[in-house]
């Protein structure tokens, strides 16, 4: 069985633990949840299952069951909070604590760099800016950002872009792009990307005041919908974005970045289906 550092999610943690146990002997649900101090025979089954949630007080009973201490006890409990929390900070605050365990023990989580790559905007940004900038010093750098961005932030973004492969350095003060994609997993890289969904959301709304219109171009509509017209709109959204891409790409001589929003969301609950007289 893997290492828990290498777990983002407690169910399937406790399951792979389950069944590693049944593989090597004779093991049942009711012997695991007995040993966790519950008297239901299935509760831990329904929670490896998600229909059941690890309440906080039971953590320490758990951990004992599986036999964790010493760090790793520490890290099953950030997990249990990353798996049971419900706003966005408190995953966050539960992620970092998940990361900072595994680094401390020499085990790097996949995520980890990801996250911080989308936690704001100014890390895609300044990885598309910096090439365009051969023997830039990052004074210079900064000045050319239209949202406030210091010296010292793009010394340190730099230096964690060239650390983890998203830019390589080419010469003194030349950068170009790695090819390497910003990947991580279902769990934790949308919890990033809401982050930074609204810095660039908000950075929309003040552009439309900032910039006259030949300098942006807004457009949008309000339509009404069904599941099938919901999912071929995202598919043919997608597909642009793809699109959008490939003609950026058909370029090399790029002397400005840009950020693209595509906005779809509801704006009122599903119609029941009940006649109005």
């Amino acid at each position: 069985m893997k290492s828990i550092l290498e777990y983002k999610d407690y169910h399937l943690y406790m399951q792979d633990y389950y069944d590693e146990r049944k593989r090597l002997g004779a093991f049942s649900w009711r012997e695991f949840c007995k040993s966790a101090g519950f008297s239901s025979p299935n509760f831990l089954k329904l929670v490896c299952m998600g229909e059941s949630k690890l309440g906080k007080s039971k953590i320490e009973n758990v951990a004992n069951a599986l036999g964790l201490i010493g760090f790793e006890r520490d890290y099953f409990r950030a997990l249990v909070a990353f798996g049971n929390a419900k706003k966005d900070s408190d995953k966050k605050a539960a992620l970092i604590e998940m990361q900072k365990i595994a680094i401390e023990h020499k085990v790097r989580l996949v995520d980890g760099d990801a996250f911080q790559y989308y936690e704001s905007w100014k890390y895609p940004v300044l990885r598309e800016l910096i090439p365009m900038m051969p023997g830039a010093n990052p004074r210079d750098i900064a000045e050319e950002c239209k949202e406030h961005v210091s010296a010292e932030e793009v010394r340190d973004i730099l230096s964690f872009l060239l650390k983890a492969g998203f830019l390589k350095k080419d010469g003194e003060k030349v950068y170009s792009q790695t090819e390497q994609t910003v990947i991580g997993s279902k769990e934790a890289l949308p919890i990033a990307i809401r982050s930074m969904h609204k810095e660039m959301a908000n950075m929309a709304a003040r552009a439309v005041e900032r910039y006259s219109p030949s300098e942006r171009y807004f457009t949008g509509v309000t339509l009404s919908v069904n599941e099938e017209a919901n999912r071929r709109i995202i598919a043919e959204i997608d597909a642009c974005c793809k699109k959008v891409l490939s003609i950026a790409n058909e370029y090399q001589d790029q002397d400005q970045v840009c950020r693209i929003n595509f906005q779809f969301f509801p704006v009122t609950d599903k119609v029941k289906e009940t006649h109005h007289a």
